[in-house]
């Protein structure tokens, strides 16, 4: 008696690790279908409100315009990202800015987490400690800019006062600490509040049970909690980074850019609004939303963008 061996087909030769993906019920695509439809107005409106602005200053950012020359107005291509990569202000304004963006984030990341802990941990006093926390967030950036500016100004403040009346604001090392300094009073709560949320995301249980077998505090926060915060810390920081990044009115109103302590949103206020050349100035825009671009991206290829326990292979 002979046996017959069938076909090997196609998808038995499939790697076992490689699955056909199902195709959706009809039910399933109508649901999609519906969620398209319920963005679409959302979509339209984030559309006009965007895309005319950015194309717009694309095409600018191609053409020689001083809106105190317009008789000079003329298409250079792209002399313009030329000028800009080319000029060392460009390139000073990019390394203030990172320092400020990374030194402020990375201090706000850790006092975020131990104020976030600290009101989440609370027992008595839990609304009373979360509004002191949050008072700073809510004073206006630019009044809380002016509160620094005339602490530190000699004879008048009292910072200033304590440090034999020096000038701190003059000198690029020091101006560019207390601007760092008055980032990281501003919107450290804003951080913890952020990170708060996060904490809600960790089940008590697990929490307990890892007490029970032993963990130390320490190792409860860094192998379960952090991990479990995942997502949170992702939003947390790339919002906060991206918002540094793009740094103005702390440096308009504490230093106005001088002594070396301008940064890149202040680089171009001075080229759009103060010397009216929107080539120059519009190209730098450029530059900014691709380095903002690239920002997301980083943030978002490193930390990823799944909840822990999720499948992310599909």
């Amino acid at each position: 008696m002979t046996t017959t061996t069938p076909p090997v087909t196609a998808q038995e030769t499939r790697a076992p690790g490689r699955r056909r993906r199902a195709r959706p019920s009809e039910g399933a695509r109508e649901e999609r279908r519906l969620g398209w439809l319920l963005c679409a107005p959302a979509v339209i409106v984030m559309l006009a409100v965007t895309a005319y602005p950015i194309g717009y200053a694309i095409y600018l950012s191609l053409q020689r315009y001083i809106l105190s020359a317009p008789q000079l107005t003329k298409f250079v291509g792209f002399a313009n990202y030329g000028a800009v990569l080319s000029s060392p202000f460009w390139w000073h304004a990019l390394w203030v800015t990172l320092v400020i963006t990374i030194v402020s984030v990375a201090i706000e990341l850790v006092l975020g987490m131990l104020l976030a802990l600290l009101m989440y941990r609370t027992i008595f006093g839990r609304g009373t400690v979360r509004t002191a926390v949050l008072i700073p967030y809510g004073i206006v950036t630019i009044v809380a800019a002016f509160s620094w500016q005339y602490a530190w100004t000699p004879s008048t403040g009292y910072l200033s006062a304590l440090f034999n009346n020096s000038a701190p604001l003059t000198k690029t090392g020091t101006a560019v600490a207390i601007i760092i300094l008055a980032e990281v009073w501003k919107t450290t709560p804003f951080m913890a509040l952020l990170l708060m949320a996060g904490l809600s995301l960790v089940p008590e249980d697990l929490l307990k049970a890892a007490r029970v077998d032993g963990a130390s505090g320490w190792q409860r926060f860094w192998r379960i909690t952090v991990p479990l915060m995942k997502p949170a810390i992702l939003v947390a920081l790339l919002f906060r980074t991206l918002d540094a990044f793009r740094i103005f009115d702390n440096i308009f109103i504490l230093t106005g850019g001088t002594n070396g302590t301008g940064s890149v949103s202040i680089l171009n206020y001075d080229n759009l609004f103060t010397g009216f050349n929107f080539g120059i100035g519009s190209a730098m825009s450029i530059l900014i939303m691709i380095c903002v671009a690239i920002i997301a991206i980083i943030f978002i290829k490193g930390f990823g963008t799944a909840a822990p326990g999720t499948d992310i292979s599909r």
